[in-house]
């Protein structure tokens, strides 16, 4: 199976590695020293689930010169580099490719279908921490790794069928859903509330979940955007973000979001897919979204990195 990862950073990294440690013929698609770090000396991942190296990988920085179609494509670049990042792997997709968006979000496989089309796109989502602390080098903390992946029609097609073997050849922890939608929805619950609560705060999830204040702002988040589900015709249990709020109580007390890194180094936020996001879509449904809102507005001046 061929496989190109776009934007090899700690998601597309991470499971590209395990990809081609299970066989698939994967190409990285990268930048800077990143990329050079893995042109020069191949890639190490450094997991708690299992540490390994693959001494040698193909990488690249232009899609279009890995030739031709690929079987999927990972796609796991930053929400604003979407578009141009959609149209730079035209040359890959052909038509039986499956594009697979990795990113956060609900917002993230409505973006790319007016530049690939419909028929690419196949819902995914991801669980899982990972992270390059240093170029060439991945590590993944804790145990949570999942991948889920299916067509948008709840069909079981071949492409899926393909692509999850070549995930449990790599030791990828992995599913075919019937329900997508519902699975995309079910993370971004989880994923609005982590980044709301721990950016806002500047605390990791153990205070926030701690502290009775912040424990019921984190709550209230979540219930915001199951009411957001729930109206958009997603089939989602109206108690969800209890149960979110019982998985967070299991989770690493200095587990924080992935924009919550973005904030602290100062570089753009993905505010405006995540509790923006909520507020977009509560409004277009009729939904009062007011403390997704509150977020939005006291991390907003944030959203395009550090003020100068």
């Amino acid at each position: 199976m061929r496989i190109a990862v776009m934007g090899a950073g700690g998601l597309g990294g991470y499971y590209g590695a395990r990809l081609a440690k299970g066989g698939a013929d994967v190409v990285f698609v990268a930048r800077g020293a990143h990329l050079d770090a893995m042109k020069a000396n191949g890639l190490t991942v450094e997991s708690t689930i299992e540490s390994f190296a693959l001494p040698r990988v193909t990488a690249t920085d232009d899609p279009a010169s890995i030739g031709g179609p690929v079987d999927v494509v990972l796609f796991t670049v930053k929400l604003w580099d979407t578009e141009a990042a959609a149209r730079a792997i035209l040359p890959i997709v052909g038509p039986d490719t499956a594009v697979l968006s990795l990113q956060n979000g609900v917002q993230k496989d409505d973006m790319l279908r007016p530049i690939l089309g419909e028929a690419p796109v196949m819902g995914a989502i991801a669980q899982i921490s990972a992270a390059v602390p240093r170029p060439g080098t991945i590590t993944q903390v804790g145990q949570m790794q999942r991948l889920a992946f299916g067509e948008f029609d709840g069909r079981v097609s071949p492409r899926a069928e393909a692509f999850l073997e070549a995930c449990k050849a790599g030791g990828v922890a992995a599913e075919i859903s019937p329900d997508i939608t519902r699975e995309i929805w079910q993370k971004f619950v989880f994923l609005v509330g982590l980044s709301a609560t721990t950016c806002a705060t500047r605390c990791t999830i153990g205070p926030v979940r701690t502290n009775p204040h912040t424990r019921a702002l984190l709550l209230g988040v979540m219930e915001e955007v199951v009411a957001v589900a729930r109206a958009s015709g997603v089939s989602i249990a109206e108690d969800f973000a209890a149960d979110r709020l019982a998985f967070v109580d299991t989770l690493p007390a200095e587990m924080v979001a992935s924009m919550y890194h973005d904030l602290a180094a100062g570089r753009r936020l993905e505010l405006p897919w995540l509790s923006g996001g909520v507020v977009d879509l509560g409004a277009a449904v009729g939904v009062p979204t007011p403390l997704n809102k509150a977020i939005r507005d006291v991390l907003i001046l944030h959203t395009a990195g550090r003020l100068a």
